[in-house]
Formats: C-alpha cells, structure tokens, sequence
C-alpha cells in the first residue's frame, strides 16, 4: 500500500508544549484584567450562516472569497468564522431580551482566513477579543483603551507601547472638506494614510496624487487627488507630530491636536461631533491617569469598513529587526473600535458597540523577543523499571509522587 506523505496544509501550524504553555499563561493574565473590568466570558461556535458573517459574502455561488464555507444538508451555506465580533453582534442579536444591557463580553478563539498564507500570515490563527454592546458614549471607547494599557502592564510591557487613538468621523469631515465624494477614493485615501509610518509623509503625498513607485520599481496608482485636495489631508496627518517643547502624548499635545482638527473639519457636523468625541474621550484618559499611554494619533485608520467613530491601535514601540536588516518598531498587536451599524442587521432598533481584539501569536512573538515568556515545565521525575518483576512497586512509586502533586511518570520505552 503506498504510504501517505505526512504534510500539513498551508497556512496552518502545529503547536508544541512550549508555545501551549506561553500562550496559556499570557491569556491567563489578559483574562485577569477583562474580569477586573466587570466583563465576563462567551464562547461562540466555529461555523456561523455564511449570511452572518455578513460583508465577506461575494456575489458567487459557492462563497469562498475570504471565508471557508461549506453547503449543509438542507443547503444552507454556512462558513468558519472570519473574526470574532459577526458571530458577537448575531449572539447579542439572538439572546436580546435574556441579556444585560450594556452587555460586556470578551471572547478567545480561532478564526479563520481563505487567504493566500505568507510569512508570518496563517489561515489559521488565536484572537481575544473584548466588547461593549449597547452603550453608546465615548466613555465606552475610552474604557476600552484604558483597559488595552493595563493588559498591556499586566503582560510586563510598561513603557513599551502606546494605544494610538483616533476617530473615523474626524477624517470623514476632512474628506468632505477635500471634496473627496466616491467610496473607492475614500478607502485609497485609507490605505495611503495607513502607510505613514512605512512611507512618511512625502509617500503618502504620492499616494494621495497619481501614485507612488518603489526601489523595486513597482508601481502603486494613488486616488489621484489635486493638490489644493491633498493639502487639508497632509495637514490632517501631520496634525498629530508635537511642536518643539511639547511631549507627545501629553495633556498640551491632545488640546494642541485637537484645535488643528477642529480647523481642518470645515462646517462638517460628522466632523465636529468626532472632535468632540475625541476631547471627551481625553478628558477621561487623563483624569484616570492614563495620560502618554494612550495617545492621540490622526494616522490611525483601521481597515475594516464597519467601524463608525472613535479608533484605537496598540502598537509597541521597542525596536526589531526586519527582513532587510533594517531597525523598525515592532508595531500593531491589536485594535479595535466602534462599530454601531453591525447588530443592526439582526434588529431594527440602533444598537451601539466597541471593542477590541488582540492578536495572540503577535503578542506572543513580541513578548518571547523580549525574553517575556514564562520558563520552561520542569520535565517529570522519571521511575525506571530495574527488575520487571517489582513493576508494581514502582507503580506504587509513581502513585505516591503523584498524589504528593509532583509531575512523574514509569518508563515504558526499551528495558535495555
């Protein structure tokens, strides 16, 4: 018979003690924090109705864009979760009437991704994630940075990252401002935003204009803005950098950002209501002491479509090494924000949300880079077999260091 090669499929992986046991230890500590917030734990299934996922359905017949689906028996399709807030918004949905109102969850688990796998991109990976549904102020949105900081601290990271904040409506009343109108150049206006970091300023202008070509040559087609459009958008991104002698991150540099965006929204009241959320939200951070942990950053966009106001980005901010050798901070271990329009295609009535989700094996690549992994089980105490005939008594052996909680076990393998 022919033997069958022992492969495991791409973009999937198998996972050792050591990782099992650094992993369940930094859940450990994030779940601490969340149950100090008052939220409690839900446990959602794999598969949910492809219709539920909601915006991953393409317009096939078999809906496999993004999402594993498959067809049941009574041909429903139903597909792997793609993350963990559709399968929230249809839980909350479903058990209304049972549930408190603000409902306040956290959930871990796998989700899922048809997507061509790369270097550090599985099909497969952990999220942990955690929401407020049904409260609708910027209290919410400030609770939920607050409680990304201290998760953070209770992971060993103080002083190593920031939770950059920010707020869709904001960027909305810019872009009204810009007389930039079509979804399509909206979300190449996104994507060129997103890339500040990577590009700079002088990138992102390119991308905003016709296009922008790199060292290999490749070229990116840009939104194609004039440049009496592009200017409002470049003031708004570099709206966040300090001026001399102001700490970033400090009370100054928040009131200082604030009134820029304030003058850059025009007569938009979607903008002018994110700029209010925005002082909100600060005034909070910085009475619960807060202040220069979470920050205020005009560059934070997020990518996913269903967000509708304030944004949030932990990013940690000690060097590593990348690909090409080059020092760059580590980046994004998660996000979130707010999200109001997803329950409401379950229910008529508006049901507001925020949340959450952390990136587990990106928080825990960066914490074994800086030497934050717990240290290694100490393996078994191992009784040996000397004479087969005394088997019993040295069961007895393993039974006594056992009971006495000490990890041990009999050797089964060769006598010799």
């Amino acid at each position: 018979t022919r033997l069958i090669a022992p492969r495991l499929p791409r973009g999937f992986e198998d996972r050792t003690p050591g990782e099992i046991a650094a992993v369940g230890a930094m859940i450990d500590k994030i779940k601490a924090v969340y149950e100090r917030y008052g939220f409690d734990p839900v446990e959602t299934p794999l598969f949910e109705y492809t219709e539920t996922l909601g915006k991953f359905l393409p317009d096939t017949d078999r809906p496999n864009a993004g999402v594993f689906s498959l067809q049941d028996d009574d041909e429903q399709w139903m597909s792997l979760r793609y993350d963990l807030t559709a399968p929230l918004a249809r839980y909350f949905a479903e058990n209304y009437e049972t549930l408190p109102k603000p409902y306040r969850s956290y959930r871990q688990g796998y989700v899922f991704r048809n997507e061509k796998p790369g270097p550090g991109r599985f099909r497969q990976f952990m999220q942990f994630d955690a929401d407020t549904v049904g409260a609708g102020g910027p209290e919410a949105d400030a609770e939920m940075c607050m409680m990304m900081a201290d998760v953070m601290d209770a992971l060993g990271l103080e002083g190593q990252y920031v939770v950059r904040v920010n707020n869709r409506k904001v960027l909305e009343g810019v872009l009204a401002t810009a007389g930039v109108a079509t979804d399509e150049q909206k979300l190449t206006v996104l994507r060129a935003i997103d890339k500040l970091d990577k590009f700079g300023t002088e990138g992102v202008k390119l991308l905003l204009g016709a296009g922008r070509k790199d060292e290999s040559g490749d070229f990116t087609k840009g939104a194609g803005l004039t440049p009496a459009q592009i200017e409002p958008i470049l003031a708004y991104v570099e709206s966040g950098t300090p001026a001399a002698g102001v700490e970033k991150g400090s009370n100054a540099h928040v009131v200082a950002t604030i009134n820029v965006l304030a003058g850059l929204i025009g007569g938009s009241e979607t903008g002018l209501a994110g700029v209010q959320e925005l002082a909100s939200i600060f005034g909070l951070v910085s009475a619960a002491g807060f202040g220069g942990r979470v920050i205020l950053d005009p560059s934070v966009v997020r990518g996913l479509e269903y967000y509708t106001g304030p944004v949030f980005e932990i990013e940690l901010t000690f060097k590593v090494q990348n690909e090409k050798g080059q020092d760059v901070v580590f980046g994004s271990v998660g996000g979130g924000g707010r999200y109001d329009g997803l329950v409401s295609r379950f229910r008529r009535e508006p049901v507001p949300a925020t949340g959450f989700s952390i990136g587990v094996s990106r928080l825990q690549a960066a914490l074994g880079l800086i030497g934050r992994t717990p240290p290694p089980t100490l393996g078994p105490v191992v009784v040996t077999v000397m004479d087969r005939d005394r088997l019993a008594d040295y069961q007895a052996f393993v039974q006594t260091l056992r009971q006495a909680d000490i990890r041990a076990e009999l050797y089964l393998g060769n006598p010799k």
